[in-house]
């Protein structure tokens, strides 16, 4: 089993061959739903000096321990669950809850308040049920910043709103009338 630095490090590098760059490595990925099998991706990561010795096993516990969950194991096949920047995953449409969170840092707000969430780079704009997950984003770049999104508004706006499974979920852009400041109770 890999140690908790190594297992942070390996889950940077799945992270790059399941959303960003495949191709760069050989890693062909199902442009339905952006997954591979397993084996595939092992034989991939084992190329990689630094990831010679990596397990199947060693990818689940990633899997597993991902606080983010970033990652999802059906049957043989793996994929990341969000944040593709190579090519648009397809993703079934769905009704969120009438609130949802986004993360984010006090040095892009007033940006967000006049444009709106952008998906900046990324597939969609990533947002979550509740705000443990949007604080892991948030946080990573500066003073933490949770917004609300109104989903029923933003819906009403012409926004889709997509699951992408343990409280995360993808929009389209959202407007910025859509969007408040959280200030916890």
């Amino acid at each position: 089993m890999v140690s908790n630095a190594t297992e942070v490090s390996l889950s940077k590098f799945m992270t790059k061959l399941l959303r960003h760059t495949p191709e760069q490595y050989g890693l062909i990925l199902d442009p339905e739903d952006g997954s591979c099998t397993v084996d595939d991706l092992l034989s991939v990561l084992v190329k990689a000096p630094r990831w010679s010795e990596v397990t199947v096993r060693d990818i689940r516990q990633v899997v597993t321990s991902c606080e983010k969950q970033r990652f999802e194991i059906e049957g043989d096949r793996i994929k990341a669950r969000y944040g593709h920047s190579h090519t648009r995953i397809a993703y079934e449409p769905g009704n969120p809850p009438p609130t949802l969170y986004h993360g984010t840092y006090a040095g892009v707000l007033s940006a967000i308040l006049e444009e709106g969430l952008q998906s900046m780079g990324r597939q969609y704009v990533h947002l979550s049920e509740g705000t443990h997950f949007a604080s892991l984003a948030g946080s990573r770049r500066g003073n933490l910043i949770l917004l609300t999104v109104d989903t029923i508004s933003a819906g009403q706006m012409g926004v889709t709103f997509y699951y992408a499974g343990n409280e995360v979920w993808l929009a389209d852009p959202i407007p910025s009338s859509c969007l408040n400041v959280y200030t916890p109770l």
